[in-house]
């Protein structure tokens, strides 16, 4: 078996440090092969079965997630899947949320107009959830900095309080171990961790299908899709497929590849690589005299601060982000050590 530095190599090779797959990952090897053979075959007028991509891609990111494959749906959009489930609560339903968590999570419920948002602090929200909550909605690690939630927790509280539970997990799921059994929803973009070419989205549902209308259903959310391509869909799927956004079937091609080298890797050994290096990164910021945001287990650092130096750090081949002002390193299954010194020998320049 392939040691993991040993599949690092052969799928990566940066051209810069690179430190910012919180806002895109990197794209394998043989993800680029299997993009360009799709569009190549297209191109020459015999299109690969990229709608088995897209089920390839559907059953692996079940696995990864810990359901059956018939509760997820694929999608290109944590935002249209945040609309869906906010179109389901009832007017005047009360939505608890943590405060600054990304748009695409929120912004769906504040935009009804007819829904009471709530929004509290991350560490409060699991003791925050209160009888007549119907849902509490939250990424599973915050964009921004890197702080992750409760989720056990939240869990815990909703079921106390009847509360249905909805998950972001695009800033976790390729590093941490997701349980999207524990939760009504959990939705999360590829594009991030999961290494996966952008247009690619999931959204986990529970076998009731949780209350949500296929509001969006097209002829791919048929149960026999084929059979529906014209007038209404006259027998919706059964599974979670009813909730399919027509796909991007070029970046579902090369979706199947990125998550099949995230489950050989393993996700236990990205976590334990990820961490490894966020940990020498804020050990060596102490030493600087700087104090990052407090995000433990985390393999993103936000640093007060230091989002200025950005564009320095991208001239010297570093790339991270600005995030409100503060700096933020993502320390991946590319990122060596000495890629953190490096981008410390430069913060300390």
């Amino acid at each position: 078996m392939e040691t993991f530095a040993t599949l690092v190599r052969a799928e990566f090779a940066p051209r810069t440090i690179y430190l910012n797959t919180a806002s895109t990952g990197l794209l394998p090897r043989r993800t680029v092969d299997a993009l360009s053979t799709a569009v190549e075959s297209a191109a020459a007028g015999q299109p690969t079965d990229m709608f088995a991509d897209v089920e390839a891609a559907r059953a692996a990111f079940a696995r990864l997630a810990g359901v059956p494959a018939r509760r997820v749906a694929a999608g290109a959009s944590v935002a249209v899947y945040s609309g869906l489930i906010a179109a389901a609560l009832p007017a005047g339903a009360e939505v608890l949320t943590a405060e600054g968590d990304f748009s695409s999570v929120v912004n769906p419920f504040h935009v009804r107009g007819d829904l009471k948002v709530r929004a509290v602090p991350l560490e409060r929200i699991a003791e925050s959830v209160r009888p007549g909550t119907a849902l509490v909605a939250v990424s599973a690690a915050q964009s921004a900095d890197g702080r992750i939630a409760d989720l056990p927790a939240v869990a815990a509280a909703a079921r106390t309080h009847g509360a249905r539970t909805y998950v972001d997990a695009s800033q976790a799921a390729g590093w941490l171990d997701l349980d999207a059994g524990a939760h009504d929803f959990l939705a999360a973009v590829g594009y991030k961790w999961l290494l996966c070419p952008r247009g690619v989205a999931f959204l986990t549902v529970p076998d009731d299908l949780g209350g949500l209308g296929p509001l969006f259903a097209g002829w791919v959310a048929g149960e026999r899709p084929w059979d529906s391509c014209y007038g209404p869909v006259e027998e919706l799927a059964h599974s979670a497929r009813r909730f399919d956004e027509s796909p991007a079937l070029f970046s579902y091609a090369g979706a199947r590849r990125s998550l099949e080298l995230v489950e050989e890797l393993g996700v236990a050994a990205v976590r334990a690589h990820d961490l490894r290096l966020a940990e020498r990164f804020r050990a060596g910021l102490t030493d600087l005299g700087h104090e990052p945001v407090p995000a433990p287990g985390a393999p993103i650092v936000s640093v007060p601060g230091l989002g200025h130096r950005r564009e320095e750090l991208s001239r010297a081949g570093i790339e991270v982000s600005d995030r409100a002002g503060r700096l933020r390193a993502a320390f991946h299954l590319y990122t060596t050590e000495a890629d953190v010194d490096r981008l410390l020998a430069a913060l300390a320049g």
